[in-house]
């Protein structure tokens, strides 16, 4: 069947053209967010992300702010508007052209600048707190590793995330909340950086049954406080999913953060048997530094993008598969030369890679690491201006994903078919294409 829509919105909102051999149709576009109601829904041919009425796939981005010199301790949202606006006026309008229509974003960000960003750009927040997943403050006391079943912790989180909840009601352009960041992972991790998958142990699974016992209690909780917004976890993979299933009926979303390589393989399967809930990937991607050569490797970022947003439509309902994916938000816009190390070499893009995945067939050799922590940024960032903001280079992956953003899995006539032969119409470089360090 021939490729059958295309959609085209208001200048400050984003284009998605989808090509049709023959004709065109032209369909409406869903109404502002103001105050209004966004639900997921399960039908027939699976589950749908509706905002005000209208089937939304989320194209996201996780994004953030981090100048070439800083870490995690920088926070935009401490500077002047001035310097907010033209943070934001530079990096969404890149967003929005790049068909991005929500970005992953932690608490922390004002409830104005979440409406600047739908207002302006029209794109959505998916508000994301932690959930104790980096330490939390207990009785005056930092705490490093959170302990769910401790009473303490219970009723800070609690109150934390209802309060969440409370202020950020109503707010134009929330989409959804997000509760924490592979905290499965933080289990058997003591810090915040990315080490091998672990596997579960007896300890792990008393100690994640706490866990998201108190995640279904906190999801209660704000769609309490707040009905009009889903709720949604972020795990790391799959692990402990069975437990999942058995200690949250009530979230709303499934979020992963997933790296496989090339395909998310069994993933949407799994959760459809197994939990039954619909799925959006919070993280997943690849790297654009080959540890092999020791060279950027760009072309090798654009193939696994293409793969995996080629994927994320084609389990979204109506597609003829499980139909419980609701989208992705790619990892990440800009690189982070903080990451590796976190406290040292800030002014270093290092690279070394922090650990292996062999679903990376580009660069992967057994018993050696081959993801680099520091160069997952769609855009390379350039050094830091004399005003604290810095200019930013879209790498190969940038038009690829552009392109793969124009495919709509709810247009009439969408199909594995027709997504195939859209995104065989997607060139893939064959060579690196020139950056801010060239």
């Amino acid at each position: 069947m021939p490729l059958s829509a295309v959609i085209i919105q208001s200048e400050t909102r984003r284009k998605r053209f989808i090509y049709l051999p023959l004709f065109i149709l032209l369909f409406g576009v869903a109404g502002p967010l103001t105050a209004g109601h966004v639900q997921v829904q399960e039908h027939e041919d699976g589950w749908r992300l509706i905002v005000n009425g209208e089937p939304l796939i989320v194209n996201g981005m996780n994004w953030d702010y981090f100048p070439i010199g800083t870490n995690y301790t920088y926070n935009i949202w401490d500077e002047s508007a001035e310097f907010i606006k033209e943070a934001l006026d530079y990096e969404m309008s890149l967003l929005a052209d790049m068909g991005v229509n929500s970005i992953r974003v932690y608490t922390g960000i004002p409830k104005e600048w979440i409406e600047y960003i739908y207002d302006h750009f029209g794109i959505y927040t998916m508000l994301n707190h932690s959930f104790g997943r980096y330490g939390l403050t207990l009785d005056g006391e930092w705490v490093g590793n959170t302990e769910y079943s401790d009473p303490r912790v219970i009723e800070l989180l609690l109150n934390e995330v209802t309060e969440l909840a409370r202020d950020y009601s109503g707010t134009r352009g929330l989409l959804l909340y997000l509760l924490g960041n592979e905290n499965n992972y933080g289990l058997f991790w003591g810090g915040a950086e990315t080490e091998d998958i672990p596997a579960a142990d007896e300890l792990s699974q008393n100690r994640a049954r706490s866990m998201y016992r108190l995640f279904n209690k906190a999801v209660l909780a704000m769609k309490e406080t707040d009905p009009a917004r889903p709720v949604a976890i972020c795990n790391g993979d799959l692990l402990f999913l069975d437990i999942i299933a058995d200690e949250m009926p009530d979230i709303d979303i499934l979020g992963i953060n997933v790296y496989r390589g090339v395909s998310f393989t069994d993933l949407y399967h799994r959760v459809k048997e197994e939990y039954g809930k619909p799925v959006l990937l919070t993280e997943f991607g690849a790297d654009a530094f080959n540890a092999i050569t020791q060279l950027e490797d760009q072309a090798c970022q654009a193939y696994y993008k293409h793969g995996n947003w080629k994927e994320i439509y084609l389990y979204a309902a109506g597609m003829g598969q499980t139909g419980n994916s609701i989208g992705g938000y790619t990892f990440q816009f800009s690189d982070g030369w903080w990451k590796y190390g976190q406290t040292t070499d800030l002014h270093v893009h290092n690279t070394e890679a922090s650990w292996a995945n062999g679903g990376y067939a580009c660069d992967y050799s057994e018993s050696e690491n081959n993801m680099n922590e520091e160069w997952f940024g769609i855009m390379a960032k350039g050094q830091t201006l004399e005003s604290g903001h810095y200019k930013l280079y879209p790498r190969a992956a940038y038009d690829v994903i552009k392109k793969a953003h124009q495919f709509d899995p709810y247009a009439p006539g969408a199909s594995p078919e027709t997504l195939t032969q859209f995104f065989n119409t997607i060139p893939l470089p064959d060579r690196d294409v020139r950056t801010s360090q060239d």
